[in-house]
């Protein structure tokens, strides 16, 4: 009997037909170290699946990928569910994956780190960025789901707590992949157009898997750029999401994010009720002040003798007068002093009285005091004045001290 010869493509496909119909291998779980992982640009996924003893080549189809909710990484140590075959063009088999999970903590719970450590080293974080919650808000924009039950607490709770602020609501769907977008969008909207002067998003309680909308870097994104302040309520106390992170304020239930939201009016009016009376006892002592020392003003001698205040004004009158009236005399004498000493020196240096003792004065032609015989010539008319009146004479011959007698 003749031996039959196969192709390689007939091989492979032996091969292929063989592994396709083992049951074990049509849903096969495998636990791994990832290695080589990449994504390639038309959405499939390829990696290796290695361990101490052994490696095995791993592809995860676009569609397949698509549903993953981390990141997957080298190293990372992971649980592959699948099944095994063949590739007839390369002759190598291969694990086709169905899913992939992070091995000892589920597939949400590591997106959830993921994310959360990305947005905490990008600052989204950042508590200088957190902005107060208004005192008294006008206006509160509810992001949430209008069938849900927690809207209707929220809407309650702040009905009863401050019945004068205005209550939106924006419905959106808080479940399911529609339900990112629309959050993010509607946080955008009521921010970009005021619609609050604090928004609210949030839901009621349930598994990671329905509060994984508020999970999202879309709504995370759409939260920080916001310039309304943002409450985050979602779930109960336990549950924690990356929009309470994000938030300016979180509230561990929908029901705390409305008491925080506003003030209570009941606390309100009480803090209301004693300011106005620390502001009427405040008004009461200071009349009480002022009454009492209006009392002191009208028992006050201007008030009771209308005319001791110019009485006393003009006694103080009288006494500066005389004090003037002093002053210019005592000035008056010792100017009068100064001048009879000084008419007395200057009399006393008058050459009126030199000549009242005997001596002449003599001036030439020009009214020039001679002083000397050489200012004067033999012929030359001089005016002699005496201690009483004067004559002319006419110079017969000068002469001085070498003239002998």
């Amino acid at each position: 009997m003749e031996k039959h010869i196969f192709t390689v493509a007939e091989v492979n496909q032996l091969v292929k037909l063989l592994l396709d119909n083992e049951p074990m291998l049509r849903n096969i779980c495998v636990r791994g170290e990832l290695s080589n992982y990449k994504i390639y640009p038309s959405g499939h996924h390829y990696f290796t699946l290695k361990d101490p003893e052994g490696a095995l080549r791993c592809v995860m189809f676009k569609g397949s990928a698509m549903r993953l909710r981390f990141r997957p990484e080298n190293g990372m140590k992971v649980l592959v569910t699948g099944r095994v075959s063949v590739f007839p063009r390369d002759g190598a088999y291969q694990l086709y994956c169905d899913t992939l999970t992070p091995e000892g903590v589920g597939d949400l719970a590591a997106a959830f780190e993921q994310l959360k450590a990305k947005l905490y080293a990008e600052g989204l974080f950042d508590p200088d960025h957190k902005k107060p919650l208004p005192a008294y808000p006008e206006r509160i924009a509810i992001v949430t789901s209008s069938a849900g039950a927690a809207v209707h607490d929220m809407i309650r709770i702040l009905r009863r707590r401050y019945p004068i602020a205005k209550v939106l609501l924006l419905p959106v769907r808080v479940q399911g992949a529609e339900a990112p977008p629309e959050i993010a969008g509607a946080i955008r909207y009521a921010d970009r157009w005021k619609i609050g002067d604090v928004i609210i998003t949030g839901r009621g309680g349930g598994s990671m898997e329905d509060l994984w909308a508020f999970n999202d870097e879309r709504v995370a994104r759409a939260i920080y750029d916001c310039e309304t302040p943002v409450i985050s309520a979602v779930g109960h106390e336990p549950d924690v999401t990356i929009s309470d992170f994000v938030a300016d304020a979180r509230a561990s239930t929908p029901s705390n994010a409305a008491e925080i939201a506003v003030p209570d009016q009941v606390e309100l009016r009480r803090w209301l009720h004693g300011t106005g009376e620390r502001m009427e006892q405040s008004e009461t002592a200071r009349l009480e002040a002022m009454r009492q020392r209006l009392e002191a003003l009208a028992q006050k001698r201007v008030m009771t003798d209308h005319l001791a205040y110019v009485q006393d004004k003009r006694m103080e009158l009288v006494h500066v007068q005389q004090r003037l009236s002093d002053l210019s005399a005592a000035q008056t004498a010792r100017k009068r002093q100064q001048f009879s000493a000084l008419a007395a020196a200057l009399d006393a240096m008058s050459p009126l009285k030199v000549l009242g003792r005997g001596y002449a004065m003599a001036q030439n032609g020009d009214g020039q005091i001679l002083k000397s015989y050489r200012e004067v010539t033999a012929g030359e008319r001089v005016s002699v004045t005496l201690g009483e009146g004067g004559f002319t004479c006419t110079v017969d011959e000068p002469f001085g001290k070498e003239k002998k007698t």
